[in-house]
């Protein structure tokens, strides 16, 4: 197959998901398990995101001042931090971690 035909395989399939959504009852919706696989659908696809946008370059892993700009976010999200000094934590981290020579 060629590349276009995985557009259009795409563009149609995202079109009938968002159609579905429309014409599915509200109750069914509102149901426990749809929102439940919902919440953690949502997690899961902004954590693989993040990881592979902190530890991907191209089509490798790499452990670079990204990942450790990620790790020091997260524990300062894991100690309560305020979302502005979670940013802070992170740039310092990738900052510190590139001065000492990591990519």
């Amino acid at each position: 197959m060629t590349l276009w035909t995985w557009v259009l395989l795409a563009a149609a399939s995202a079109f009938l998901i968002k159609l579905a959504g429309y014409l599915l009852p509200q109750s069914f919706l509102d149901s426990p398990p749809v929102t439940d696989l919902a919440a953690t659908l949502t997690v899961g696809l902004l954590a693989s995101l993040t990881v592979l946008n902190a530890a991907g370059s191209g089509q490798t892993l790499t452990a670079d001042s990204r990942l450790l700009a990620l790790l020091a976010a997260a524990v300062a999200l894991r100690l309560h931090a305020p979302y502005i000094v979670v940013v802070v934590v992170g740039a310092l981290a990738a900052a510190g971690g590139r001065l000492v020579g990591l990519p």
